[in-house]
């Protein structure tokens, strides 16, 4: 009986040497170099400031550690928007008449029903009228609902 516990105690000692022998071999080798990913871009602080008000907001932020990281981001982001600013992006205010012009003519209009709210319908969402387009090409208004070709130039058209 002692014969067979010892032999099942020599055996149980062999498999955990057995299991736990990688762990252990990999230590001692010299640590493999593996391959980067691709560079990430570099972060956009204002993204950032709202990643840490969000952070702040659901508890995974210290009142401490958010003073910090919104000092540190704030002024990124102020540079990042000056930067934006003096590269000729428009930062003064558009008036609102300007910006409903755009959305208007952006929006596709029923011979219907009038305009549709939704931007690049093909098709009337209150009664399912064909919503005619123009082609990106030439201009050539396009009437037919499964048309994949413009029949003036030939152009291919998107479809939506």
């Amino acid at each position: 009986m002692l014969a067979g516990l010892i032999a099942g105690a020599l055996i149980a000692l062999a498999v955990l040497g057995w299991v736990l022998y990688p762990l252990f071999a990999e230590s001692r080798r010299a640590p493999v170099a593996r391959p980067r990913g691709p560079a990430l871009p570099p972060e956009d602080a204002v993204d950032a400031l709202r990643e840490v008000e969000f952070d702040l907001a659901t508890g995974k932020l210290s009142d401490s550690d958010y003073a910090t990281l919104k000092a540190r981001y704030t002024d990124r982001a102020l540079e990042q928007l000056r930067a934006e600013g003096a590269a000729g992006h428009d930062a003064r205010p558009r008036d609102a008449e300007s910006l409903i012009a755009e959305w208007r003519t952006a929006r596709a209009v029923c011979p219907r029903c009038g305009p549709r709210p939704e931007a690049g319908a093909r098709y009337c969402s209150t009664c399912g009228h064909y919503l005619p387009a123009t082609c990106a090409q030439c201009g050539h208004d396009v009437t037919e609902s499964a048309a994949a070709y413009c029949s003036a130039c030939g152009a291919g058209l998107a479809a939506a």
